[in-house]
């Protein structure tokens, strides 16, 4: 997965929770204040699956149609209305989202990869990770009259930028 080298995210732990208040309410943040600057965020997951049925995706030969577009399709789709899953993230312009897949025979999984990129006052991390969900439901969605034993995992942020923390 082409790309700049992740920047390591684990390891990192704020002791203060940005989504309560001090009475310890829910919230929005507030990001008014904030600066516009850059921002990216990576995250990747998987889908664990039989041999055939990963032959079968990356041939093209699923009776549902391709797969890999679908899943592209969703990822790019999903970022953008993020907002509208998670309650608490804010509408944000998408300059970039990206979703790409790579597909490691030897141990019969499915990589998926997604960039997420704005000139905002928040980040997209949300919107990365959203990515990845819904690609990695999409490829179970077509490719489960298969394989039901296909399993989502290791969904996780690897790298942002931008904003305070980035």
């Amino acid at each position: 997965m082409a790309g700049k080298k992740p920047i390591p995210t684990r390891g990192v732990v704020s002791t203060r929770l940005t989504h309560l208040d001090e009475r310890g309410r829910i919230r929005m943040v507030d990001v008014g204040d904030k600066a516009v600057t850059r921002r990216e965020a990576i995250a990747r997951g998987e889908v664990r699956m039989a041999p055939a049925t990963l032959q079968a995706i990356i041939g093209g030969k699923l009776k549902k149609g391709e797969a890999l577009a679908a899943a592209r399709i969703a990822g790019i789709i999903a970022a953008k209305r993020t907002h509208e899953m998670i309650p608490l993230c804010h509408q944000i312009a998408l300059e970039v989202v990206e979703v790409d897949f790579e597909p490691d025979a030897a141990n019969s999984v499915l990589q998926i990869q997604a960039r997420a990129v704005t000139d905002a006052r928040t980040g997209v991390e949300m919107e990365a990770l959203v990515a990845v969900s819904a690609a990695a439901l999409t490829i179970y969605d077509m490719a489960k009259a298969i394989d039901r034993a296909m399993e989502i995992g290791a969904i996780r942020l690897v790298a942002k930028s931008g904003g305070r923390q980035g």
